[in-house]
C-alpha cells in the first residue's frame, strides 16, 4: 500500500515537471511562433499561457510593436548634380509574426539595409527643390520602395520621414543670396503697388474737390486740426486760395457796375487834312499891352 502511494507521488511530480518544462508566457506585445520537430504550425500562439510538448516544441517571440528605425545619413548626387547628404527614420511594425520568422533571418536588420538603398535611389532621382520643399511626395515614394520587399516578411511600413538634408556651404550661401535677392524683389513690387494705389485714390479724391471746392477747404482744416495736436511745432496759416478768387469776382463785379453807370463822351470828328484851318482872332488882352508900346515910341 505504501508503495503505490509512492509511485502515485512519483508520478504526479514527475507530471508536474512536465509541465512545468513545458508552460510558457507570452506577453501581450509578442505572439509565439512554434516549431514542432523543427516545422513552424501553421498558427501562432497568443498572449497568455500556452503549453508546449516537452523534448518537441521549441517557441520563437516575435515583437509586434512599431520599431522606430533611424537610417544613417546617406551621401548622393541629386538629379542636378548636387551633392547632399540625407537621413531618414522609419516606423514598421510585424503584422505577421510567421512570415517574419521563417522568411527572413533578421527583419530588422534587412529593413535597415533596404531603407538606405532605397534613400539612395530617391536621392539620385529627385532635385534639390524637390529634398527641400516637397517633401510629402518623397516620402510616399521612399515608403512604397521600403514596401515592396518588406511585404513578403510580413512587415507593414507605417511611415517614413527624412530628418535633415546637409547642404555645401557654397551652396548655402548661393541659396541664402538668392532668397535675399527674391526678397528685394518682392519688396519692390509691393512697394511700387502701394504707390500706385495710392496714385489711385489721390487722382479720384481730386477729382471729387475738383467738383465740390468746399472740400479742399474741409482738407485744409481737418490738416491744421491734425497738426495743431502735437503741440511742438509752429502752425502758420495760409491764406485760403478760395478766399481769393472770392475777392477777385467781388472786384470784377464792381467795376461792371461803375462802368455801366458812367455815360460814355461823344467822340469829336478828326479833321480833313485838305479844309482850311480858320484865322485866329487876336485876344482883348493882348491888344492893351501893344497899345502902349507903340505910344512911347517917336
Amino acid at each position: 500500500m505504501e508503495g503505490t502511494v509512492v509511485a502515485v507521488v512519483v508520478v504526479a511530480v514527475f507530471l508536474l515537471l512536465v509541465l512545468k518544462s513545458g508552460m510558457r508566457v507570452v506577453n501581450q506585445v509578442e505572439r509565439g511562433v512554434v516549431f514542432r520537430w523543427g516545422k513552424a504550425l501553421p498558427s501562432h500562439r497568443q498572449p497568455g499561457i500556452t503549453f508546449l510538448i516537452p523534448f518537441a516544441d521549441r517557441m520563437r517571440k516575435v515583437n509586434v510593436q512599431v520599431v522606430t528605425m533611424p537610417v544613417p545619413t546617406q551621401e548622393g548626387i541629386t538629379k542636378d548634380n548636387v551633392s547632399v547628404k540625407v537621413d531618414a527614420v522609419v516606423y514598421f511594425r510585424v503584422t505577421d509574426p510567421l512570415r517574419a520568422a521563417i522568411e527572413v533571418q533578421d527583419y530588422v536588420f534587412a529593413v535597415g539595409q533596404v531603407a538606405q538603398s532605397s534613400l539612395r535611389s530617391i536621392i539620385g532621382k529627385s532635385d534639390l527643390d524637390d529634398l527641400l520643399t516637397d517633401r510629402e511626395r518623397l516620402h510616399e515614394g521612399l515608403a512604397l520602395m521600403i514596401d515592396s520587399p518588406a511585404a513578403a516578411w510580413g512587415i507593414h511600413i507605417d511611415r517614413v520621414e527624412i530628418k535633415d538634408v546637409q547642404l555645401p556651404e557654397s551652396l548655402k550661401r548661393s541659396m541664402s543670396r538668392q532668397a535675399e535677392a527674391e526678397r528685394e524683389r518682392r519688396a519692390r513690387v509691393i512697394t511700387a503697388d502701394g504707390e500706385f494705389q495710392a496714385a489711385q485714390q489721390l487722382a479720384n479724391a481730386s477729382r471729387i474737390m475738383s467738383d465740390t471746392p468746399e472740400a479742399m477747404q474741409l482738407r485744409l482744416l481737418q490738416t491744421v486740426v491734425e497738426v495743431a495736436a502735437e503741440k511742438n511745432s509752429t502752425l502758420v496759416m495760409p491764406f485760403p486760395v478760395e478766399l481769393l478768387r472770392y475777392f477777385d469776382r467781388a472786384a470784377q463785379h464792381i467795376g461792371a457796375d461803375l462802368t455801366k453807370s458812367v455815360p460814355p463822351q461823344p467822340s469829336r470828328p478828326a479833321r480833313q487834312p485838305s479844309e482850311p484851318q480858320p484865322a485866329q482872332e487876336p485876344q482883348p488882352a493882348q491888344e492893351a499891352q501893344q497899345a502902349p508900346e507903340s505910344a512911347d515910341q517917336p
